[in-house]
């Protein structure tokens, strides 16, 4: 089934419905899509048939919002076409690091910038390198630890679309220093347009266990990349197993594929051509992100007013931290 989050027009509160061919059927307003996931599949069925009997909400005028509030967001890197031209891109390097091979490396992203679908992306007013990042994402729906690959996808409720959007020449410099992205991505990740349960993926598996989904992103109505998640490293069950071996995943987790390849960003085609080509994205583009079996995820660029500025560092000369390291003995 699929499952939606919108704005209520007469409560004015996020509600949750059942998306059919016949428009959205209103849940109970009791519910939240974290308290659905929370509660398990029994609970789901059973409200998802009370909701069919009520009368469905033509889609079209319906405002849709992120389909939930995630616990946490873990997004990965698991394609190795992204990898190799954005790391050209971003910092120069050539080829993928072997350290990439060893396991689904991923980063945590900010749970509290989540945008939902037709939303106004707010880049930082100091970037200039804006960019996209298509991607699918699992929704964990109950908390394990240290969990067998084989036995994650029981621990799968459903699927998205996530945009991860980035601020390619903060990224870059922040990078620098060692760490992974902060401020590069800290500002907006979009969800939507609704979660699939997982059942509903099912017929896409291949033989060796990958959903082979036609992943396909354009900007103003020409298309710039198209990949199937099929040619991702490792499968969700592996990248669940990997986020929780030695910690936890709790229901409400999204986990993120990492940006498909063949122009699944833009910075990977900048990568693979050696300059700017396509250009960095413009405020009152329109982005656009379709997923097999999922749906279409658009939003608009956007610019955020001017953020404060920082204090300048506090540099100290080479004598006083002498000293310190001195009246540290």
């Amino acid at each position: 089934m699929k499952l939606a989050t919108y704005l209520d027009q007469g409560l004015r509160v996020p509600r949750v419905g059942l998306v059919t061919d016949e428009g959205l059927h209103p849940f109970a307003v009791r519910h939240t899509m974290r308290s659905l996931i929370e509660a398990g599949r029994d609970v789901l069925d059973r409200a998802a048939e009370h909701a069919r009997a009520a009368e469905p909400i033509d889609l079209a005028e319906v405002e849709l919002l992120a389909p939930l509030e995630p616990a946490s967001v873990r997004d990965f890197v698991a394609f190795e076409e992204h990898v190799e031209g954005v790391r050209r891109s971003v910092d120069g390097a050539v080829g993928v690091p072997d350290a990439w091979y060893d396991a689904p490396a991923f980063y945590f992203t900010n749970p509290h910038a989540i945008l939902g679908p037709k939303a106004e992306v707010p880049f930082p007013a100091a970037c200039a390198a804006r960019d996209f990042e298509l991607e699918v994402a699992a929704v964990i729906g109950v908390e394990g630890r240290s969990v067998r690959p084989e036995e994650a996808g029981a621990y799968v409720f459903g699927y998205t679309i996530l945009n991860d959007w980035s601020a390619r020449d903060l990224q870059g410099r922040e990078m620098q220093v060692g760490l992974g992205p902060a401020k590069g991505k800290d500002f907006a990740t979009t969800l939507g347009p609704w979660i699939v349960t997982a059942d509903e993926l099912d017929p896409y598996r291949d033989e060796d266990g990958f959903l082979d989904l036609l992943c396909t992103v354009s900007v103003n109505g020409v298309e710039v990349g198209r990949d199937r998640l099929s040619n991702v490293g490792w499968t969700f069950e592996t990248m669940i197993a990997y986020a929780s071996r030695d910690s936890r995943v709790v229901a409400g987790d999204v986990l993120g594929s990492g940006t498909v390849g063949n122009g699944g960003c833009l910075a990977e085609l900048w990568g693979r051509h050696g300059s700017q080509e396509p250009k960095p994205l413009q405020p009152g583009d329109v982005v656009t992100l379709e997923v097999e079996g999922i749906g279409t995820l658009t939003n608009t660029v956007g610019v955020a007013p001017p953020a404060p500025e920082l204090p300048p560092v506090r540099r100290r000369g080479g004598d006083e931290r002498a000293a310190v390291r001195q009246g540290s003995r």
